[in-house]
């Protein structure tokens, strides 16, 4: 019985070490930009600008976006960039009547051609097969992708024209950022997601070699895109797929995020449609994980690293289920003192994460010229573990949806909570 118990104590132990160099290497990522003062130059966008030479397909892949759909084409069409090397495709599912509504009257008020309507008709419905579609009618130099929210900056285009002209550079990653931080409890954690993923993970990935990518604002040379095949039609996570299989083709990808050019984005309107949209990207890690493609990169270290992201869902559900086990563990089971010491280190990198959170809400705030109100660190700090639970409960249910062989899309709703904050400048 001693034997059982101290197999079980050692057990314990190594999952708590686990957590542990979980969370610091977490942290490392957030903070990696930070680090050395020549890192902040990877994110700076170019402020002269060359003459527009490249040309653009625009992909604008929507399903049941009414309220938002006309003001996003207008948005995008009104980039400061010469309307005869934009092309802009609306793409829609035939069964999505209301949007195919809203994008054919946006369309017909444009009256321009290079805009137009793209409908497909087989099924299932999803993203990818919907850029697929599109792809194949683009003519652009550089394909890109918005979502039907989105926001882009008006400068955007021709800051990847110079980056692609000055750099050759094969893809560029801009910046995405969620904008609506105080609209609900959960969102604060979620905008300050975006900002440390795009601002400083990606530059880490990049270094490495291993780069996930994200759902938009990506500009990759269509003739590249041609050449891969396009996007995986059966993964939830096309994005990170498709990084992937660029880092695999030895793409030039170079990664930007410039605060004052990001595309602007809103967080999920309600936790049921947060947990469904952590669903879905969990769930298609998982996929690519079973798909293999990454243990076919050079070196250890980008497999590492693959591994680690495809994973993160699994492990993020188990130290789900190890937090309530952990607390009934603290009260009835005694443990040797340097065990029982050992075990705090998770709650020490709990605290850290929570400082290092605040220091990323103050940057955004200040990058995004809005007021620092302490009642919204109190929210914060408040509502910092029940978020992590909520990531929990999004990595149970992809693993769960997983197992049952479930792979709908689980669409997430957007009304433009991130519309009408300040203008771009």
């Amino acid at each position: 019985m001693d034997v059982v118990i101290s197999l079980l104590e050692m057990l314990y132990l190594l999952i708590t070490l686990l957590m542990t160099v979980q969370a610091i290497f977490n942290i490392r990522l957030y903070l990696f930009i930070w680090e050395k003062p020549e890192n902040a130059w990877l994110n700076h966008a170019p402020t002269i600008y060359k003459d527009p030479s490249l040309s653009f397909t625009i992909l604008l892949p929507a399903r049941h976006e009414e309220e938002v759909y006309q003001e996003t084409i207008q948005k995008v069409y009104d980039l400061h960039y010469p309307k005869e090397l934009m092309q802009i495709i609306a793409i829609c599912s035939d069964d999505d009547v209301g949007t195919i509504a809203e994008a054919q009257h946006k369309i017909e008020q444009l009256g321009d051609p290079n805009v137009q309507l793209l409908v497909y008709n087989n099924k299932p419905t999803s993203k990818p097969r919907a850029m697929n579609h599109a792809l194949t009618v683009a003519r652009g130099d550089i394909v890109t992708i918005f979502d039907a929210e989105d926001e882009p900056h008006p400068d955007i285009l021709n800051i990847i024209n110079t980056t692609m002209i000055n750099e050759d550079v094969d893809v560029v990653q801009s910046g995405v950022q969620l904008m609506n931080h105080n609209t609900k409890w959960f969102c604060f954690l979620n905008v300050l997601e975006y900002f440390f993923w795009f601002k400083s993970a990606l530059h880490f990935f990049s270094r490495i070699g291993m780069t996930p990518l994200g759902g938009n604002t990506v500009f990759v040379r269509r003739e590249l895109m041609e050449q891969l095949g396009g996007w995986d039609e059966t993964c939830l996570t096309e994005d990170a797929d498709l990084g992937i299989r660029l880092c695999l083709s030895h793409a030039r990808i170079r990664i930007m995020y410039d605060d004052e050019f990001v595309t602007r984005e809103e967080t999920p309107g309600t936790i049921e449609q947060f947990i469904k949209q952590r669903t879905r990207w969990n769930q298609g890690f998982i996929q690519v994980l079973f798909k293999g493609n990454w243990r076919r990169l050079e070196k250890f270290s980008q497999r590492m690293l693959a591994l680690y992201v495809l994973i993160l869902p699994e492990m993020q559900a188990f130290f789900a289920i190890m937090v309530p086990i952990s607390v009934l563990m603290f009260f009835l089971v005694k443990f040797p003192l340097w065990v029982a010491m050992l075990t705090f280190l998770p709650l020490y990198c709990l605290v850290l994460s929570i400082f290092v959170e605040l220091a990323g809400l103050y940057e955004f705030l200040k990058a995004h010229g809005r007021p620092w109100r302490w009642r919204e660190v109190f929210i914060m700090i408040l509502f910092f573990f029940p978020y992590q639970w909520l990531l929990g409960i999004g990595a149970i249910r992809a693993v769960w949806r997983y197992i049952q062989g479930a792979t709908n899309w689980e669409k997430t709703a957007h009304i433009g909570q991130h519309r009408g904050q300040a203008a771009y400048r």
